[in-house]
């Protein structure tokens, strides 16, 4: 076999067997080939969209990224992850072209329908492989038919760095619009907002600090084992559950998807396109409370499997979680991490809502669907904007300490700095 066939089906042939627990081992990951791709996306002021109401946009718009490519690459198995306002994928170098067109066909459809701007960029993952960077992937076995990429080596977020530096002649920001429309077939926005079953959904980001001289994938078995400690087994604070889940039979609520989808954006076109969501959503209402067998499809099962498929938790350089939780277990985790930050082992993101926003990617209802989640009114986006200010203050104040020690002629400890 030549050596660009093994690395086409590099990641087709990467065994599937592990637990998201099993993720805290770097021996589970392996290096992505270094003629492969990384394909950045996120929307550009996305806290100031949030605020102006669009969070479910932003939401459509990170996992229409995902859909658009893989529609283009006719469903190969590429790695990817939701990041709430944005999405990353990688890609072999014989499907780049037609990734590339499908993810400036929804930069522009983000711009048409929605006024909001997606930046794309794409980055050789040969750039990313540096002294202090590298790219490992590995696959988890979420739900049947459903395997999940975590990423792990600081490639991701060195590629993110390098899309978004805003210098005008940056070689890896793709500034173009084409004209050739993107094919969104499977994402679908036709749930209603899930309620906390313990009266609060938290976004929770967790970016390990390797400067603490512990492992980085010790820090995040420190913080898994907590939430263990603190919430029980996955499933009891899996931030959807079976008995939430409702479909919606409101216009306005399923406007995000019709403006996305319809070939048109005339009136009598998205009316045509909302009406088939309708139809749709009142036959799937019908199937799933008669619970028969059709089409290969358990109906009775949907929902269930639907709960399997959520990508609650990943890895994706850093950890991203999607958790259940009370506002007693919401205080002591933030006390938990608020401590590893002062220790210097850490830093996080966290954003509080009352329920969780589904936006799925439907491209084979029997299958192969998976339902990304994320907390309403921000989620992942307004988290990762705290963890920005952390990390931006912990840069501030290292950089005060070490002036201050030159001063006084000390050898700088950062271990000893503590971020009140």
């Amino acid at each position: 076999m030549s050596i660009e066939r093994s690395t086409e089906t590099f990641y087709e042939r990467l065994p599937c067997q592990l637990r998201f627990f099993d993720l805290t081992d770097p021996h589970h990951f392996v290096p992505v080939p270094e003629d492969w791709y990384i394909l950045v996306t996120d929307i550009v002021n996305s806290t100031r969209a949030i605020a102006n109401g669009q969070y479910k946009d932003v939401n459509l718009l990170g996992a229409s990224s995902i859909a658009a490519v893989l529609n283009a690459v006719e469903h190969r198995d590429i790695p990817f992850v939701f990041g709430g306002d944005g999405a990353t994928l990688l890609v072999p170098p014989s499907v780049l072209p037609a990734a590339r067109d499908a993810l400036l066909a929804t930069r522009a459809a983000a711009k048409q329908r929605f006024d909001l701007e997606l930046r794309v960029g794409i980055v050789p993952v040969q750039r990313v492989l540096t002294q202090t960077t590298y790219l490992s992937v590995a696959k988890a076995a979420i739900a049947p038919g459903y395997c999940q990429a975590s990423f792990t080596g600081g490639g991701l977020t060195y590629a993110t760095k390098l899309v978004k530096d805003p210098r005008p002649d940056n070689l890896y920001r793709l500034d173009t619009y084409t004209a050739i429309p993107a094919d969104f077939t499977g994402i679908e926005c036709r749930w209603q907002d899930v309620p906390s079953p313990q009266g609060q959904t938290l976004s929770l980001i967790v970016l390990a600090s390797p400067s603490s001289g512990q492992s980085t994938s010790l820090i995040y078995k420190k913080v898994l084992t907590k939430i263990r400690a603190l919430y029980g087994a996955e499933d009891r604070y899996r931030p959807v559950r079976r008995e939430s889940l409702r479909l919606s039979f409101n216009p306005r609520r399923l406007m995000a998807e019709t403006d996305l989808r319809s070939h048109s954006q005339q009136a009598l076109a998205r009316l045509r396109y909302l009406g088939k969501v309708l139809l749709e959503n009142l036959l799937g209402w019908l199937l799933m409370a008669l619970g028969p067998t059709l089409g290969h499809i358990n109906w009775g099962a949907y929902k269930q499997d639907m709960v399997a498929a959520t990508d609650f938790q990943k890895f994706d350089d850093r950890l991203q979680m999607v958790i259940a939780s009370s506002p007693e277990q919401t205080a002591q985790l933030r006390a938990f991490l608020h401590d590893g930050l002062r220790a210097g082992e850490l830093t996080y993101g966290l954003h509080v809502s009352d329920r969780a926003l589904l936006t799925c990617m439907v491209l084979d209802r029997a299958r192969n669907h998976i339902h990304f989640v994320d907390a309403a009114d921000g989620g992942y986006a307004v988290a990762a904007a705290a963890l920005k200010t952390q990390l931006r203050h912990k840069t501030q104040n290292w950089k005060s300490y070490v002036d201050l020690s030159r001063r006084k002629h000390l050898r700088p400890r950062p271990q000893n700095l503590a971020l009140e």
